[in-house]
């Protein structure tokens, strides 16, 4: 008959089976040892939680959850009828009671242990007979893969010390790994059957995402949650401060993080001013149609200190002439190398009777008070007229009719009519750099004041302003003050050590709800780290993070940040070398 029998047989054994879905997704062996699963080339072993502590603190699980390795995690809960449970209380605290009136009869010590527990079920007996408790049978088991036996003992090791450190304890279930990984799977069956009897006090502490999440349904994205990879989505003017300070070293993303809010915000209708001490938000400013203001010595932009804002309507004339005299003041000590209580008074009177030359007086209309606003020179007249003021008049002649007057010297031609208002300092001399960037601020100070709107001030460099103890105090003040105009001033320095060794250093910080760190020095971790209160790990966090990174503080909560922009934002606002020059070179090629 040949090889088959007949043709149906012949038949039968040539026909070719059907593949299904379940051929595709099954692997192509599964191999059941006692002490693990090897599912083709990879290990797969199961434990189960047996022993947990009196007490469990909130989030245990979290530091297992986010471990950098593959893993499966199964909770089963078994609800116990109450009934039950209180009847086998009330026994096992009958027996606690009479162990310890029997060690009492016989006159023996009081055993802590026994006390414990005896207040314990006390305590469980009368939660549960109240509802405030339930019971439930809890399994808990954890399943980890590896490549190799090695692997899987370092991943064991490391998964018992960061639970036996909580005083939880487990073990592999032996001769049970199938049922193990069956359990450990999305498929509801408990085939283990490993159970711990909890009350839902401790239970609720097993809810493993305790990380902080910063998403709202209003505000700008300023980054992805590193721990668990959420949208840090947030408003800053949604805190009782709009204000915001960024500590970071050189080249660790500051500006590139400032540059994207601001970007970011101007498309939500924010306006922005930024002082730039390096003029890099040039290009920015270019992009957006904003205005840019250059100020230097020989620049065309100038601004007149002795502006005045008009009075709004809960202020008096009086009060605004007064504000501005005392912030002069504070300048002129930054510009003649500091005044003696003397020279205080003198100036404190000159600078009074120089807006009184020009008819500036708290009975005048302050409408009329943009026309007549005096200069530099004129108060160099004034204090000439009168006795004692012979040295400041020769300290003052330099910013009148020396090299610094065509910059201290002049009436303002300036406007900040749109979106983004950049003032660049870049070219300004160092020694002059200070006095600039207060003249600078109090011109803002008095723009911000005339209307509310949402706005955002960016100090870049901010520790120029805290080398004297008056430009100090005024960041200070404008920071205190900022809310009640709805501004949000944003604070950037890279000197961190000079800026809180000032007396306003941390004044700032607190009157900041806001602020982002990013990677730190060495020299000045551990300032930082005391000054924000910052854990260990957060504190190594910032030595190691990669550019773009860092912690990110709203109000109580802080996450891990990566700051992230798009591929458009990122043309407009870089400022890597390498990438201007690619960008320059794509432009010209256009």
């Amino acid at each position: 008959m040949g090889l088959f029998g007949n043709k149906e047989k012949q038949e039968k054994f040539l026909e070719k089976e059907t593949t299904t879905a379940m051929d595709i997704i099954a692997p192509a062996s599964i191999e059941v040892n006692q002490n693990y699963v090897q599912i083709e080339e990879k290990l797969a072993k199961t434990y189960f939680v047996f022993s947990y502590p009196r007490y469990l603190t909130t989030g245990w699980l979290s530091p297992i959850i986010n471990m950098d390795i593959p893993l499966d995690i199964s909770f089963f809960f078994h609800p116990i009828e109450t009934g039950t449970i209180l009847k086998q209380l009330r026994k096992s605290v009958t027996e606690v009671q009479a162990e310890i009136m029997e060690r009492e009869a016989k006159g023996l010590i009081r055993d802590p242990a026994l006390e414990t527990a005896y207040q314990d079920l006390e305590d469980l007996r009368s939660r549960l007979q109240t509802a405030q408790e339930k019971m439930f049978k809890f399994g808990l088991y954890i399943t980890i893969y590896a490549d190799n036996d090695k692997e899987l003992e370092t991943i064991e090791t490391t998964l018992r010390s960061v639970l036996e450190s909580r005083l939880i304890y487990i073990k592999p279930a032996l001769y049970q790994q199938k049922e193990g990984l069956i359990s450990s799977f999305p498929y509801g069956n408990d085939l283990l059957q490993i159970h711990n009897t909890l009350n839902t006090t401790p239970l609720s502490s097993i809810f493993p995402f305790v990380s902080f999440d910063l998403s709202s349904n209003e505000g700008i994205l300023y980054g992805i949650n590193k721990h668990n990879n959420s949208l840090v989505l947030f408003d800053r003017f949604s805190m009782e401060n709009a204000n915001m300070v960024i500590f970071a070293k050189s080249g660790s993303g500051k500006s590139y993080a400032v540059k994207l809010e601001i970007l970011r915000s101007l498309m939500m209708g924010a306006e922005c001013i930024i002082v730039d001490p390096e003029n890099e938000y040039k290009p920015l400013s270019e992009a957006v149609d904003g205005s840019f203001f250059k100020i230097s010595l020989s620049s065309d932009s100038h601004i007149n200190p002795f502006d005045l804002p008009e009075p709004r309507e809960d202020e008096t004339p009086e009060d605004v002439l007064r504000s501005s005299i005392i912030n002069l003041v504070g300048l002129m000590r930054i510009m003649l190398g500091g005044l003696t209580p003397e020279e205080d008074a003198i100036m404190d009177r000159g600078l009074s009777e120089t807006y009184a030359a020009k008819d500036i007086t708290p009975n005048s209309d302050p409408k009329t008070w943009a026309d007549k606003v005096p200069i530099m020179s004129d108060l160099e007249s004034v204090l000439e007229t009168m006795d004692g003021a012979e040295s400041l008049v020769e300290r003052l002649r330099k910013f009148t009719k020396g090299t610094y007057a065509s910059f201290f010297n002049q009436k303002s031609n300036i406007s900040v009519s749109k979106s983004l208002v950049v003032f660049g300092i870049r070219d300004m001399e160092d020694e002059l750099r200070p006095m600039a960037m207060f003249i600078v601020m109090r011109y803002i100070w008095n723009t911000a004041r005339l209307s509310l709107k949402k706005r955002i001030l960016v100090i870049d460099e901010a520790w120029w302003m805290m080398k004297t103890e008056d430009g100090a105090s005024f960041l200070f003040g404008i920071c205190k003050r900022a809310r009640k105009y709805w501004l949000g001033v944003t604070t950037i320095t890279q000197d961190v050590s000079d800026f809180l060794q000032s007396d306003y250093g941390k004044p700032i910080i607190t009157n900041s709800s806001i602020q982002l760190l990013l990677k730190q020095s060495p020299a000045t971790i551990d300032l930082i780290q005391q000054t924000f209160t910052l854990t260990d790990q957060e504190k190594f966090l910032l030595l190691e993070t990669p550019v773009g990174e860092g912690i990110f503080f709203a109000g109580q909560k802080h996450v891990a940040i990566r700051v992230v922009a798009s591929y458009t934002e990122d043309q407009i606002i870089t400022t890597s070398p390498e990438e201007v020059v690619k960008i320059k070179q794509a432009k010209e090629l256009l």
